[in-house]
């Protein structure tokens, strides 16, 4: 009789998962797994052992697509995330600006209006009129010159009280256009700031749901491995390695098939231009290339190739491994489109830059076969893309 393990359970919680973030969510995989004694008993027929090894595989592959679905799906929720968070960054350091913009232009109304109040001081004292009759009355010329003189700063003082005046009243009202904007900048504010707290949510459930798919896997894969391997007189390890180059070679195609589709569509060039960051990941650029570094003789590749890898990295990524385009949904340090492609080169892709660095030399190297003939490639079309 055929054992039906937890995984049914497992699986119907993980696409409830991705419906609920917003997500589409694989087909509904068989859960009904073999046991020991089904294995056993289809040894002993050729046909059963082969019918046996192809639901294996079936299984397998299932497993592995329901944890690449939800994996895409977490890095397109931290994307989201990325931007709802950079979004409100901006919006709150406008509003502070406007804040700070209105302050200052309310200051400098109140100084100005001060300062035109003590010139109009200054008129009342200086009697305008009586100056005038002097100058009318008077005889001598030095006296002439004297009220002249008085008359014409007088004459100033009037026009820069005036002056003063106008930039006053022209002070408060953009102080009040400032002010209005900056309330209508906090508004918006506000809203982004809803909005990022709910793109945290989902992008939190979509993460525990790829989490859930990848522990489903990887309870499930080593058994059915054990499996795959009797019935075919293998080693599990063996069958394992097998399935992971096999997994490599597919993913590199169709990566370079995925970038190639996107970039004809204007969507996919110029590497990443936000981040999809998972909670506690580390980005260091640094240390990411001096392990690519490290990792260049296992290709064959001499040292020269580090300065290509650079560029092309750079140009794709800057080296960070949470590096997102919003446009493509490309993802990490090497772009891997769609990014669960780099879980052929280990489970923790969405976190670990090495794993990251793995995956993108691999690529490189099935594809181009060397960073040089990969960076040439990429600028010799545009929108750039390898």
């Amino acid at each position: 009789m055929r054992r039906i393990w937890t995984g049914t359970a497992v699986a119907a919680a993980l696409v409830a998962a991705l419906v609920v973030a917003g997500g589409t969510a694989p087909a509904s995989a068989d859960t009904s797994y073999p046991s020991w004694a089904d294995v056993q008993a289809a040894k002993a027929n050729t046909a059963a052992a082969q019918a046996e090894v192809d639901r294996i595989n079936g299984l397998l592959a299932s497993l592995q697509s329901a944890a690449d679905a939800a994996g895409d799906l977490a890095v397109k929720r931290l994307g989201e995330y990325g931007k709802a968070k950079a979004d409100l960054a901006a919006a709150t350091q406008k509003a502070d600006d406007l804040g700070s913009q209105a302050s200052a232009a309310a200051a400098k109304a109140e100084a100005l209006k001060a300062q035109s109040g003590r010139f109009a001081s200054q008129l009342t004292r200086s009697d305008s009129s009586g100056v005038s009759l002097r100058l009318f009355l008077g005889t001598s010329a030095q006296a002439s010159d004297t009220l002249l003189y008085q008359l014409g700063a007088v004459s100033r003082l009037t026009g820069q009280a005036s002056a003063l005046f106008a930039q006053a009243d022209a002070q408060r009202n953009l102080a009040a256009s400032l002010s209005d904007q900056a309330k209508a900048a906090q508004k918006i504010r506000d809203s982004l700031a809803v909005a990022a707290q709910k793109a945290s949510e989902e992008a939190d459930a979509a993460k525990a749901a790829a989490d859930a798919a990848l522990a489903d896997q990887k309870q499930h894969a080593t058994t059915l491995y054990q499996q795959l391997a009797s019935l075919q007189n293998t080693e599990a390890s063996v069958e394992q390695q097998y399935a992971a180059g096999v997994a490599a070679a597919q993913a590199a195609a169709a990566a370079a098939a995925a970038k190639a589709a996107a970039a004809a569509a204007n969507s996919g060039g110029g590497g990443a231009d936000g981040v999809a960051p998972p909670p506690g990941m580390t980005v260091d650029p640094a240390a990411a290339q001096a392990y690519a570094n490290s990792r260049l003789a296992a290709f064959g590749w001499g040292g020269g190739q580090m300065d290509c890898l650079i560029k092309l990295w750079n140009h794709e990524s800057g080296w960070r491994a949470d590096a997102y385009n919003t446009s493509s949904g490309a993802y990490g340090i090497p772009q891997a489109l769609p990014a669960s492609k780099m879980a052929s080169a280990g489970s923790d892709w969405m976190t670990n830059q090495n794993t990251q660095v793995d995956w993108g030399l691999d690529y490189i190297n099935r594809s181009y076969g060397s960073p040089c003939a990969a960076w040439n490639f990429e600028m010799s079309h545009t929108p750039n893309w390898y």
